[in-house]
């Protein structure tokens, strides 16, 4: 394969040129970074080139018309040097390196505490089942660009005295248009390496692009690859997309494309479902909207953790239950009883399928379920007790719950939904004058475990956890108990547990 030419899109023989301004920003910025200063100076005294390469070229160029300078903190290298030459090279100069990924022709480093990752020039085959190239090395630097995932990408910078910008495929152009191309036909680049596809969906909400249309149509057609993809890499690109501040669009891409069908399909399904209030579209375009606003409301929050992947993902999956529990009603209304039920095992199952990890997994499903309590609230008919329970069952995610809840509130009557919003600062009030009475984030029964054992004479074991069960649930119900009245709770709960006639 080192010696076909370039993949080129079609209609586009060659690049324009990279204006001289733009040659020179480039330069500024390598010079910015000592180490790549250096670096460039150590490859060429061996004889051998070095470039700058990859997103770090194209995040160094954003800086720079953002004004805001500065070189990436993680650099991606490419060089004509094989693998054991590299290590030569950084002999002695670099702190440490690492061969994790030689077999790939790439070699890690890290020089004054900024991380390197050089690579040799490449001209990979795929062998397009498992996904797996067939490495093999390139002869020039256009080559290997060339077999980059997007033009944006395929950009470099060399690393010797002149800082040459290097960019065959229209990068820049692509960059300064917002537009999301492939170097070569977007079905063979899809075909190397199917998540790509999901690249593309995660650059529309990190860059703000938009694919041309033959990336789009690679996609919808090419969309059932992604099944040759591992669930971690999946999970990987899907979160980068989340977590960036608006994905709206780049989710929009995700489900019409037809990859969320393959990966998330969940999610999908909601755009056939019409939600009980008739306020929106459908079920889809408002789970959109509560993600949104609860981004908004994340970002507002100074002692919020942002961004916050729990607090995202269940604002887009809290309604998956809703397909499952669609039911007509009288009079064409709709109904979705228990769909938070049966909504926190579908996200339960379906994140574990993508390998998130346990916590965030029962955190999400957690919020599913209860994203829907609030509404038994109605003008502030609740007891101390349900509050308490509220509280209590929220746990650590009663921040989010809070976000979540606030979020789920789209409609577009104005009047409903002031009065949706007063309503939970009703209850929000009540929450943090009952927190700052009991302390409602540590409750736990007036007793603990040994004084149980000593009222009731009895040795640890399955009956002791019977106890505190009960005493728990009476102080949610009831709030803080004298210890006396506490342990004469506790007797009089033992004798009916045993059949015991206390008027005897």
């Amino acid at each position: 394969m080192s010696g076909q030419p370039p993949r080129r899109p079609s209609g586009l023989s060659a690049a324009e040129p990279v204006p001289p301004a733009v040659q020179e920003t480039v330069r500024q910025l390598v010079d910015l970074s000592p180490v790549l200063t250096e670096l460039g100076g150590r490859f060429a005294a061996a004889g051998f080139e070095a470039h700058l390469v990859g997103g770090s070229v194209r995040d160094a160029l954003l800086s720079a018309g953002s004004g805001t300078a500065q070189v990436p903190g993680d650099l991606d290298i490419t060089t004509d040097a094989r693998p054991e030459q590299t290590l030569e090279v950084l002999r002695g100069w670099a702190s440490s390196t690492w061969n994790t990924g030689i077999a790939f022709g790439t070699v890690g480093a890290e020089v004054r505490g900024v991380r390197l990752e050089i690579t040799t020039f490449r001209a990979d085959r795929y062998d397009r089942e498992s996904r797996n190239p067939e490495v093999a090395w390139g002869t020039s630097l256009v080559e290997d660009l060339a077999r980059r995932d997007f033009t944006v990408n395929a950009m470099a910078v060399s690393l010797g005295p002149d800082r040459t910008v290097t960019d065959p495929f229209g990068g820049l152009r692509d960059l300064l248009v917002k537009r999301l191309r492939t170097p070569g036909a977007a079905v063979d680049s899809f075909a190397d390496d199917p998540l790509r596809m999901l690249r593309a969906v995660r650059f529309v909400a990190q860059l703000g692009l938009t694919p041309d249309d033959e990336v789009v149509a690679a996609m919808t057609s090419m969309a059932g690859e992604l099944a040759r993809i591992t669930p971690e890499r999946v999970n990987a690109e899907l979160s980068k997309t989340l977590l960036q501040d608006s994905p709206r669009a780049a989710l929009e891409l995700f489900v019409d494309s037809g990859l969320a069908d393959v990966v998330l399909p969940e999610l999908p399904a909601l755009r056939m479902e019409i939600d009980e209030h008739h306020q929106h579209k459908d079920v889809y375009s408002h789970s959109l909207t509560v993600l949104e606003q609860a981004i908004a409301l994340e970002k507002a929050d100074p002692d919020a953790e942002s961004p916050d992947l729990v607090l995202r993902l269940a604002a887009l999956l809290h309604d998956v239950g809703k397909p499952a529990t669609r039911r007509h009603e009288p009079r064409g209304r709709v109904s979705f009883h228990h769909h938070e039920v049966v909504g926190a095992k579908l996200v339960r199952k379906r994140l574990t399928a993508l390998r998130y990890p346990k916590d965030v997994v029962e955190a999400v499903a957690r919020l599913t379920f209860l994203h829907l309590r609030f509404h038994g609230y109605g003008r502030g008919e609740w007891t101390d007790s349900a509050v308490r329970r509220y509280v209590t069952d929220a746990g650590d995610l009663l921040s989010r719950l809070h976000k979540l809840v606030r979020s789920d509130s789209t409609t577009r009557n104005k009047k409903r939904a002031a009065a949706l919003s007063a309503t939970y600062d009703s209850l929000e009030e009540r929450i943090a004058v009952l927190s700052e009475a009991e302390n409602l984030a540590r409750v736990r029964p007036d007793l603990d475990g040994n004084a149980i054992m000593e009222i009731l004479g009895i040795p640890p074991g399955r009956e002791v956890g019977e106890a505190w069960t009960f005493l728990k649930d009476l102080r949610l119900e009831r709030g803080p108990l004298d210890p006396a009245d506490a342990e004469a709770e506790l007797r009089a709960w033992w004798e009916r547990r045993n059949g015991v006639d206390s008027s005897a």
